[in-house]
This record gives C-alpha cells, structure tokens and sequence, in this order.
C-alpha cells in the first residue's frame, strides 16, 4: 500500500495576508530551505557583481561548480544502484518492454531529450525492427510535451497528477520506470515512482540532495527513500552555481548517469539483432566518465574558449539592455537550445515562447527555429515522433481532487497546441521587428564541418531566413574550425573548441552544449541585473516550491523574517499593478517585494 499522494483539494480564499496564512500553516511540506540544492555555492557568492566587473572571471566561477559533479560520478557509476540500472534497462528492452522516463520541470525536458537521442539512433538503423526498438523508451513530462515549451503551473504539486500521466502513458508490468528530480522531493515524479510499483514495474528513483537529509526533512521523499522496492540513486552534487537553479549542475549529472545507463543497453541489443556492434570509445566508457567530465569543464576554462562565451554572453545581453531579441536556429541540437531558452521563463521572469497566432502576446526574448523545416516537420524531427499532448477536461482533474482552479479552467496542453509554435522555417517578421535582433547559428561536432560552409544546405537557409536581422553570429562547439562564412551572412563567430568523446547517443556532445548554453543564458541575466550575488531574484513563483524559494529570497535579500517575507510576497501577487508588470517581463513578483522592502526600510 502506497501512501497518500494528493495535496489538499481547492485553493485559499480570501485577501493576501489570509492566502499568506494559510501558505504558513498548511504548506510545511515545501519549505524545503534546508536541502543543499536551495544553497547558495561558496564558489559564486557575488556572482552578480562579478559578472559586471569581468565576464570571464564570472563565467570562471560558474564553471567551477561543474567541477563538484566529476567525483559525484566516480562513486555513483561504482555503486551497486547503477549497476542494476544498467542491468534493468537492458533487460526490459530485450524483453521487447518499455523504459519511462519520468520528469518535472528541467527533469522533463531531459526525460524528452533521452527518448529523442534515443529515437534519432534508431531512426538511422537499417532493420526491419528498428522503429519498435525505437518506441521502447519514452518520456513522461509533467504537462506532456507543452510544458517542454511553457511551464504548467501548479502540475509539479500533485502526485496524482503523475501517476495518472503514467499510466495514460501505457507502462505496464515488466515496464522499466525511471523517475528523475533534481530536488529529490517533487511530488508529481514521486507519484510516478509509486505508480510504478502499483502496476508491476521497475522503479528507480534519481535525485540530488543528499538521501539522509532529504529523509529527515521532507516525508514524500522519506517514504520514497525508505521504500525497498524503489532502487535510489543518489547524486547529491552540493548547492548549484545559483542557489535553486537546478537546471545547471542536477540536471547535467543526471543527463551523464542516466544517458550512460542507457547508451550500455546498444551493444547487447544491438547484436541480438545481428547488428555490427563496435566496441565503444574507450573515454566514453562509465569507468571513465568522471575523467572525460572534468577534461570538458577544463576545456571551457582555458583563455579562448572562456573569451568565445564571454562574446556570445556580452552580445546577448546588449540585445537585451536595447530591448532587442535573439533567436537561435539549430539542426540536430535544436532540442538542446530549446530547453535553456524555454527555462529562462522561469528562472528570470521573461515571457514564454508565445503561439504564431497570437500577436497580443509579448514575445519572449530568445527562441529557436529549424531553417530547413516547416513547424510541424522541426517538431517531429526534434522529438523523433510527432508531439504528443494531454486530453485531460475539468472531471479529469476532479477525480485527482486537484486544485480548484484548474478544475474551473483546464489548461489546453493538446499536441495541437504545441504545434502552434513556429519553431521552422517559416518567415517570423515578429522576431526582427524589434529594436534589435541578433539571429544565432548553432553547430555542434560534425555539424561545424558539413552544415557551416556556403553552399550546404543549412548554411544557406540560415543566410536567407536571417537576412532580416540586424546581426547574425554563429555558435560553434566541437573540435573543428568552421570554415570561412559565406559573404555577408555571419557578423560574429563564437568558437568554443572542445573534444568530447563520442559515443552512439551524442550523449557527451549533449553535455558540452548544455554546459555551454546554461552558462550563456545565466551570465547574460546577470549581466543585466536578474541576479543578485548568486541568487535568482526574478524566479517566477509558479508553484509552492517556488514560493517557498521567493519567499526565502525576500526575506534574505530584505533583511526580514520568513513569515514577514510570506506576508509580503503576497501582498504583491494580489496587486494587479505588480501581475502587469510582471506580464511585461519588467520583474519578477520576488523582484518587486525585495525592492518594496528596501524602500521602506530606507
């Protein structure tokens, strides 16, 4: 028997300082500022400051927080837990079973990545059983495939809400379910866990605090931890570069342990279908990941990769300051670029991707197209499948006894939806009708050799659909030189040499971009202004973790008790001027209140 799961039903009524009350009283069980992911890191205290003095000397000291996963991988892939992760998932797949993962959030977007570089492997084998090996590995995201784009508020709260996306999903007995959490206490993925159970299947559970005190503060996760059937795997890395931010250093050690995992199950299913199995590099080997983790972060560090990042992030957030916009056009990567900048929304406050057929919208400051792809085509080819949504009505949320809010107005998270977002080559005058525009080019590995010189395809399209902007650059990382630009078509060249491993699923290729890109988008908002020291004063509070964090960011930032702080935080999310503002992306509700105190303390 698997404990409750589901929050109490219904929201508060009343004015600010009675919601503030009752968040007080009953919401105990997301005051989570004692887990080390809530942390400011010791490396990047004034981190705001910093970046303003010297933006390499900030990016130094981001980047030495990567440097806390390396010895974190080397006892984890020792252990006994990622054994039997490897030994399960190879086992369910050639049973001809499933493999899920589960997420929430920056989790989400990995599971999503794993099951596409998954797919994008098999979409290139020639059998007669590829496209069924290929659908044995799939991603459950907390909102389906639309919050991959925007966040579903309030979705992360509800277990239920998990184990009923599960099963719509199809996992059944024999199933292999991994559940992924950066925090290690999110309800909606602890939901899948136990669902898993309940129906038969393998539970896994990953999470990066630290299991004793994820024990001793948070009891969903107690129960999770202390539950035998669920296999835990435990990758607490310490505090992240900026207090909270889990999209940086959770994620990616996730993204290494879990792909690693995964990418040891080609070989043996590879040869049970007669398939040529070469034999893996031997840098890309598990033994050796920590080894090829600390070579990468070094290489970022050294003078001219750290002089290429601090150009991209200096060029960035000049665009910003002008009121400008940036948009990215990517190929094979074009998952990995859409996931850092749809996680800008809500680590800073900036507007979400906004649809092509709604021009009220404010649009958001950073986006990404595929040139070479009309929308639906970039969406499919992103994912590797056609995008998938959520049916769910008022009465679906009802039996989950969910909020009443979202039972008043369910949120549209079809497929249809998803696809209203202009992510190919379609012409998008809203992206350089601003008063500055910067289109970016990514290339990754190869990609620099065959996409970038003139006359390639990729590179063409890119020269066309950008000749619209006021400034193009190209992003490159990899071990090759791109190749001289076609004339007029590039104003800017970032070149970030780097040589990881290969490997059948990118996977290292995936965790130098991603590095490369948290590290773009992060110093760019500290640049101007949406960070204080190391602490993401424009976090958007769009669930009661997130409360919890603004509330706490109140009160350090105002010199104020919690509860004064909750009182306050309040205050401003009932004030119709702040919500404007807010919508505007001018601050952040946790912005406003630090700055009202201040003031009144003056």
């Amino acid at each position: 028997m698997t404990p409750p799961s589901t929050p109490p039903a219904g929201g508060t009524t009343g004015g600010p300082h009675a919601q503030a009350a009752a968040f007080l009283k009953r919401e105990g069980a997301f005051r989570l500022g004692t887990l080390p992911t809530e942390q400011p890191h010791p490396a990047t205290r004034g981190l705001s400051q910093t970046l303003q003095d010297s933006t390499p000397a900030g990016l130094r000291a981001l980047l030495a927080v990567d440097r806390d996963v390396p010895p974190v991988l080397e006892r984890v892939l020792a252990g006994d837990s990622f054994a039997e992760l490897c030994d399960t998932l190879l086992k369910t797949l050639l049973a001809g079973r499933r493999v899920y993962f589960t997420g929430c959030g920056a989790t989400g977007r990995l599971s999503i990545l794993l099951e596409a570089c998954w797919r994008r492997f098999w979409s290139g084998v020639d059998h007669p059983q590829a496209a069924a090996v290929a659908d044995r590995v799939r991603s459950v995201m907390a909102g389906g495939d639309f919050a991959l784009i925007r966040s579903v508020e309030g979705f992360e709260d509800f277990a239920d809400f998990g184990r009923y996306q599960l099963r719509e999903a199809g996992a059944q007995a024999g199933d292999a379910v991994v559940a992924i959490t950066e925090g290690g206490e999110t309800s909606f993925v602890i939901g899948t866990a136990w669902e898993a159970l309940d129906l038969g299947a393998r539970s896994f559970f990953v999470f990066n605090n630290p299991a004793g005190v994820l024990r001793d503060t948070v009891e969903r996760s107690r129960e999770v931890i202390e539950e035998p059937r669920i296999t835990k795997l435990d990758l607490a890395t310490g505090p992240m570069a900026v207090a909270g931010s889990t999209r940086m250093q959770a994620t990616t050690i996730e993204l290494i342990v879990v792909g690693l995992a995964l990418e040891a199950a080609l070989p043996p299913l590879r040869k049970r279908l007669g398939l040529e199995t070469p034999a893996p590099a031997p840098q890309s080997a598990p033994g050796a990941a920590a080894d090829t983790m600390t070579r990468l972060v070094a290489s970022l560090e050294t003078p001219d990769n750290l002089a290429a990042i601090a150009g991209l992030v200096e060029h960035e957030a000049g665009v910003y300051r002008r009121g400008g916009l940036v948009t990215y056009f990517a190929d094979a990567y074009l998952l990995d670029v859409l996931t850092d900048t749809t996680e800008r929304s809500p680590t800073f406050s900036l507007p979400p991707f906004r649809q092509a057929d709604d021009a009220d919208a404010v649009r958001s400051w950073s986006f990404v197209k595929h040139p070479l792809r009309s929308s639906a085509g970039a969406w499919s080819d992103l994912l590797g499948r056609p995008p998938q949504g959520l049916d769910w009505d008022a009465s679906t949320y009802a039996r989950m006894n969910a909020s009443a809010e979202l039972r008043r107005h369910p949120p549209d998270l079809s497929a249809e939806r998803v696809l209203k977002f202009s992510i190919g080559g379609e012409p998008d005058r809203s992206r350089t009708d601003a008063p500055a525009s910067l289109a970016v080019s990514l290339l990754v590995a190869d990609e620099v050799r065959t996409h970038a010189a003139p006359g390639r395809a990729f590179a063409d399209a890119v020269a066309a659909q950008t000749a619209g902007f006021d400034e193009r650059a190209l992003l490159a990382i990899g071990p090759h030189h791109p190749p001289a630009p076609q004339a007029a078509s590039e104003d800017f060249r970032y070149v970030v040499c780097v040589n990881p491993p290969d490997s059948p699923l990118k996977l290292w290729h995936h965790v130098a971009t991603k590095l490369v890109l948290n590290t773009v988008s992060t110093a760019s908002m500290g640049l101007i202004g949406r960070l204080e020291g190391n602490w993401m004063v424009y976090v958007k509070t769009s669930n009661k973790k997130l409360i919890d964090r603004g509330v706490r960011l109140v009160a350090d930032q105002a010199g104020v008790p919690y509860d004064a702080a909750c009182h306050a935080l309040f205050e401003t999310l009932s004030d119709p001027r702040a919500v404007e503002a807010v919508g505007r992306a001018a601050a952040s509700p946790v912005a406003l209140t630090i700055a009202r105190l201040r003031a009144a303390a003056i």
